[in-house]
């Protein structure tokens, strides 16, 4: 369902707004540094219609960055074949926006449209590379283009290297024609599964170099699934498959978050202070690797087990 892939656009951008930059900048041509302020604004709107009194519209996203000049953005996520109705939609919404915060002075009335664009999950050979609206008024026409963002059109390596990370949980998209051969082919799922397996790794390396945070990856991992779930739900294989991955990589974070918080405890404490800083620190080290077992980092250090739970945080003093 459409609304799935929406709820996923809408929590990364909400929950994770530092990624919202890098895909403004890559459709309008911005030259934005990630260090402003984004302000999001209410996205329920209700348009007085003559059949329609009070209909409610929702769109994706309003929202402002405070660059050197305040811009105002609007974007949607659409998944389905294009059919003009969308840019009806999109005007409508951009109108509303607009008259939200419309300033009337000594009968003047001042509306400011947002900068809106669209990113297209599925690309069809109708898809367009951009809408166009063409207002005519009685002081003369205006007309702008709304750009489109196809991501089926970026690779993994333009993801990474453009730093459009928001992308990650829709890149399943262009694998959707291939479903049917992954699904009956174990070889072509291994070699997916492999792929997801290196995107992982790739964030894994984003978050050591703190670019990104412990919760975005979180994030972009969990939606990532999610999609996953929903656009494979006919196929058994690659739901299991990539869905598995996926659900085991937000295993193991959960999982290493506890440790590093019982580590981190341990710390704090002050514990074993007959244990001597060479042991506490490789035991420490030893235990973020998290390939040996308690008592082998017991035997390695010269500690008794007791010792090693305590620096772990897995016992009380």
């Amino acid at each position: 369902m459409a609304n799935i892939y929406d709820g996923a656009f809408r929590t990364i951008l909400n929950d994770c707004r530092k990624l919202i930059i890098p895909i403004i900048n890559e459709i309008f041509g911005e030259t934005y540094t990630g260090e402003e302020e984004i302000r999001f604004f209410p996205n329920e709107h209700f348009l007085g219609q003559q059949d329609e009194a009070g209909k409610e519209r929702i769109t994706d996203t309003n929202f402002t960055v405070f660059g050197r000049i305040p811009k105002k953005y609007h974007l949607e996520c659409e998944s389905s074949l294009p059919d003009g109705k969308i840019t009806i939609r999109l005007f409508e919404y951009d109108a509303q926006i607009a008259l939200d915060e419309g300033e009337a002075t000594e009968e003047t009335l001042t509306v400011t449209f947002p900068n809106t664009a669209v990113l297209y999950l599925r690309t069809f050979k109708k898809t367009p590379d951009k809408m166009k609206y063409v207002i005519i008024t009685p002081g003369g026409m205006v007309q702008y283009d709304v750009p489109i963002m196809k991501v089926q059109m970026y690779s993994l390596d333009d993801i990474f290297e453009k730093g459009l990370l928001m992308l990650i949980p829709f890149y399943i998209f262009s694998h959707e024609k291939s479903f049917p051969e992954y699904n009956s082919n174990e070889k072509k799922l291994a070699e997916l599964k492999a792929e997801y397996q290196k995107i992982l790794e790739r964030l894994d390396g984003l978050e050591q170099q703190e670019v990104i945070g412990a919760f975005d990856k979180r994030t972009i991992i969990e939606l990532s699934g999610d999609v996953i779930k929903e656009i494979a739900r006919k196929y058994e294989n690659v739901q299991k498959g990539i869905g598995g991955i996926m659900s085991g990589a937000l295993i193991e974070t959960s999982a290493r978050a506890i440790l590093n918080q019982g580590i981190n405890q341990g710390i704090n404490q002050g514990i074993n202070q007959g244990i001597s800083q060479n042991q506490r620190e490789t035991a420490l080290r030893l235990l973020k690797r998290g390939k040996q077992t308690v008592e082998e980092i017991a035997e390695d250090t010269g500690l008794n087990v007791r010792d090693v739970e305590q620096i772990a945080g897995l016992r009380t003093v």
